[in-house]
């Protein structure tokens, strides 16, 4: 049985996960696991003694083929920072389409009516209310799922479309030319213009970036990637976070999210110093991981077997030790 959604977000090819689990899109990894683990209760074959054999397949095939892979990509490590930056583009996006979406359900129109300040309380009790019932009926699930990622479309369009068309911080007054103006000595210097406060948001940046930083120095990676996942949830765009996020799936010996971030903080800042020390690096083991493979797979070569320790080969090469 295959389940076709047609609205919210996946009329934009693209699989709402959130939505699937019924948590807000910036969800932290424990309401996530938390929700999981009631929604597989309820669709689990075992733990409905009382229904269909109809029922619990339909239960069954829900759990198997939308809920276990939602929770996979938002729970896991590797797939939830990409999957994350892939949103945050698709909010942007919704901005400059917006006169060209259409909304089917009340609530996601209440919400996109919502005044500003009420915008996220709106959103989030609307989410919650949805979930309580979500999986109750597993004929309308589809609809539901529907329903709660037209709530995820316009919560992630109202929030891009906010800090896009925020003012500038500084403007000056506009005179009017009809009106006289007090009179000013020729000879007063002007009073140097403030220099603008930098934003609330890249000073909260700059804190996880300084507690990641702290954190790989002491070698402690696994935490230094969750302050950075943070941080790019907040600003997908930051070039430092992506280099440095980077440097914590090479040190953990996983060289494609490596080459993945690298990738990004170039295009972000092409002047990237670590970034463009490493990257090289990494394509050049990528590569020579792939001709190990290809030699190994050969039918020539069945005895022979590629140097999988830290001290040798790949690691050896870039950090000239074992990998701690």
């Amino acid at each position: 049985m295959s389940f076709k959604i047609d609205r919210g977000l996946f009329k934009y090819d693209f699989i709402d996960h959130h939505a699937i689990l019924c948590v807000a899109v910036d969800a932290d990894v424990k309401e996530i696991r938390k929700r999981y683990l009631q929604i597989a209760r309820r669709l689990h074959p075992d733990s409905n003694l009382t229904e269909s054999a109809a029922q619990k397949q339909l239960g069954n095939e829900l759990l198997s083929k939308l809920v276990n892979p939602a929770y996979e990509k938002l729970f896991g490590d590797r797939t939830r920072p990409e999957y994350i930056i892939i949103l945050s583009q698709i909010g942007k996006r919704l901005v400059q389409e917006s006169t060209s979406v259409t909304l089917n359900t009340d609530l996601a129109k209440q919400l996109a009516d919502a005044p500003a300040p009420n915008l996220e309380h709106f959103y989030k009790s609307a989410i919650a209310k949805l979930a309580q019932t979500q999986y109750d009926s597993l004929e309308q699930a589809l609809q539901v799922i529907g329903q709660v990622s037209e709530l995820n479309l316009v919560y992630l369009m109202r929030s891009a479309g906010k800090s896009s068309t925020a003012p500038p911080p500084h403007t000056q007054p506009k005179v009017n030319l009809d009106t006289p103006q007090p009179n000013t000595a020729k000879n007063t210097p002007l009073a140097p213009a403030p220099a603008p406060a930098p934003p609330k948001e890249d000073l909260v940046i700059e804190q996880y970036v300084r507690r990641a930083q702290s954190l790989i120095d002491k070698n402690q990676f696994a935490q230094a990637k969750v302050e950075l996942q943070d941080a790019l949830k907040l600003e997908p765009k930051n070039s430092r976070c992506h280099s440095l996020i980077a440097m914590v799936y090479l040190k953990q010996n996983q060289l494609k999210m490596a080459k993945i971030h690298f990738d990004n903080a170039l295009k972000l800042d092409p002047n990237d110093e670590t970034a463009l020390q490493w990257k090289p690096k990494i394509d050049k083991a990528l590569g020579q991981q792939h001709s190990d493979h290809k030699v190994t797979s050969s039918p020539n070569n069945k005895d022979k077997q590629p140097d999988k320790s830290g001290s040798g080969g790949l690691f050896g090469g870039l950090f000239g030790g074992k990998k701690k």
